[in-house]
């Protein structure tokens, strides 16, 4: 049993400067330093990218602040730059669920379990939507659907607009198999695979929206990858653009985002990208243009 430790102390501003100096940091202004670290906590960035620049318990060698800076405005960039990726994707299924669902079951077929493959999940499901619908009462077409149509009940064509991503993801986890394969079929992959692709999308798309850390991040929602990507970690940002680029198949949304990608893998050239699990030949797996 190794000895738990004491809770340090917070520090002001110069002291955090002073612990960093103290940790081999090089500080060349400090009264930069000062006013990044009043903008950006000192755990969101020292903590989150100082990581792996220093060995455990140990202190930095020839690292400097600005560099933990750029890391950090990299991964701000990055995640502004898959944001729109995935929310195409998000979209596109909502629309593909709902009408696919919607015309084999009816617009509210959502309320039968018969229609699921789980019924504890599907009730699950029931109780989180009346949640949404609930914290949603006075939304425009919510109200429309409760005050003018009978039964007050809303079809999952509008339904769905309520759901995060991450509902959706377990919707349609919990859809039957056959059902889950006419989806997938549209976008021309297996069902097991876009399953596993849009439950680990929508965890990296959270960590987007509550802006998280993808550099040198492990991932603990990972997606299944083809064979022919063999050797590619799973665990990394990289394996989840794989399944975002076979998702959008040449749209202009991933052309833009791939155009973009090279732009900033340019401007943040010093970026180690196999902490994100990019191999030598990833513009030519991502069907980038260098």
């Amino acid at each position: 049993m190794y000895e738990l430790k004491e809770h340090q102390s917070a520090l002001d501003l110069d002291g955090q400067i002073d612990n960093l100096i103290e940790t081999g940091l090089v500080i060349g202004d400090p009264d930069y330093a000062k006013r990044i670290l009043n903008d950006i906590s000192y755990f969101r960035l020292i903590k989150a990218f100082g990581l792996g620049l220093k060995p455990r318990n140990g202190v930095y060698k020839g690292v400097t602040f600005e560099q933990i800076v750029r890391l950090y405005n990299f991964n701000c960039n990055l995640r502004q730059l898959i944001f729109p990726a995935i929310e195409a994707i998000e979209i596109n299924l909502r629309c593909r669920v709902a009408n696919y669902f919607s015309t084999k079951y009816g617009c509210f077929g959502y309320n039968d379990s018969q229609n699921f493959s789980s019924a504890p999940f599907h009730a699950e499901f029931i109780e989180d939507i009346a949640v949404e619908v609930s914290r949603n009462k006075r939304s425009p077409f919510i109200s429309n659907f409760q005050n003018n149509y009978i039964g007050g009940e809303i079809p999952l064509y509008a339904l769905i607009e309520l759901f995060s991503f991450g509902l959706l993801s377990k919707f349609y986890k919990n859809m039957k198999n056959e059902d889950k394969k006419e989806v997938a079929k549209s976008f021309g992959i297996g069902y097991t695979y876009l399953e596993s692709w849009i439950e680990s999308i929508a965890f990296v798309r959270n960590i987007c929206a509550h802006y998280g850390r993808l550099y040198n991040a492990k991932l603990t929602k990972t997606p299944i990858l083809y064979s022919q990507y063999c050797g590619i970690s799973n665990y990394r940002i990289f394996g989840v653009l794989l399944c975002i680029k076979h998702i959008l198949n040449g749209r202009e949304s991933w052309r833009e985002f791939s155009s973009n990608l090279i732009s900033l893998m340019e401007k943040y050239d010093e970026v180690e990208l196999d902490k994100m699990g990019f191999p030598e030949n990833w513009f030519a797996l991502l069907d980038v243009d260098l």
